[in-house]
């Protein structure tokens, strides 16, 4: 099992279109993703009801992990998907 952390950067946290990026990503990659608060419960990362049910807000961390093969670089992606505020105007 591979893991890693990220900080949320979209203003609006892990919600609406960040949520939906995100999820749109995971559920391409076609890997077996779960992102949790830190200490909780991981829940399915292509699941939007499950990501946002999180309720993650702007900086807090989060906990990804994944159970395939080529797990490393994908969740390397993720976190820097995360770190980008995809709710910035431009």
């Amino acid at each position: 099992m591979t893991n890693r952390t990220a900080i949320i950067a979209s203003s609006v946290g892990l919600h609406a279109r960040p949520a939906s990026l995100f999820v749109q990503k995971v559920t391409r990659s076609g890997l077996p993703v779960t992102i949790s608060r830190p200490g909780g419960k991981p829940v399915n990362a292509a699941s939007m009801l499950a990501v946002m049910s999180l309720g993650v807000k702007c900086g807090e961390e989060v906990e990804l992990s994944c159970d395939a093969e080529n797990g490393d670089a994908f969740l390397d992606e993720l976190v820097a998907f995360l770190a980008v505020d995809h709710d910035a105007k431009g």
